[in-house]
């Protein structure tokens, strides 16, 4: 269980790593269509939440650390704050459907919530290598020897 909570660790922390491709793809395509996020969104609205959910699972039954468990459930509320600033800075425009400038605060604080959890997810895969390097064997004291007074 421990090797596969490395796997899915880093399958996690690749799909966090496209967000910021996807993202890219979405600014740089011209013409800006309703499709342009559309690998962003489907990415981090259900590719990114059941691999979050799925290491914790593993987590779990890898049996890590209480701290590690919740360290592997934390990308899923950051995938909520993402939505909900995603959410504002497309409702912050003018009448005109333009940008304001607190839209583009709110969507910085976007990227940078994004950035949050990439490193949350790289310190869970962290985590996790560490949980799955084997054990080093434990050899018995050795024996101090009696030394008989001379």
């Amino acid at each position: 269980m421990r090797k596969i909570f490395v796997v899915v660790s880093a399958l996690s922390l690749a799909a966090f790593a496209l967000q910021f491709v996807f993202a890219a793809v979405g600014a740089f395509t011209k013409p800006a269509g309703d499709g342009a996020y559309a690998l962003h969104s489907v990415t981090g609205m259900a590719v990114i939440p059941v691999l979050t959910l799925l290491t914790v699972l593993f987590a779990a039954l890898a049996k890590a650390p209480g701290r590690l468990v919740g360290l592997a459930a934390l990308p899923l509320g950051l995938v909520v704050v993402q939505a909900l600033l995603a959410a504002l800075a497309n409702g912050a425009t003018d009448a005109a459907g333009a940008s304001t400038p607190l839209g583009l605060t709110i969507a910085g604080l976007h990227a940078v919530n994004g950035i949050v959890a990439v490193h949350v997810v790289v310190n869970v895969l962290r985590g996790a290598r560490q949980l799955a390097r084997p054990e080093p064997a434990v050899t018995a004291p050795v024996a101090a020897r009696e030394q008989e007074p001379a």
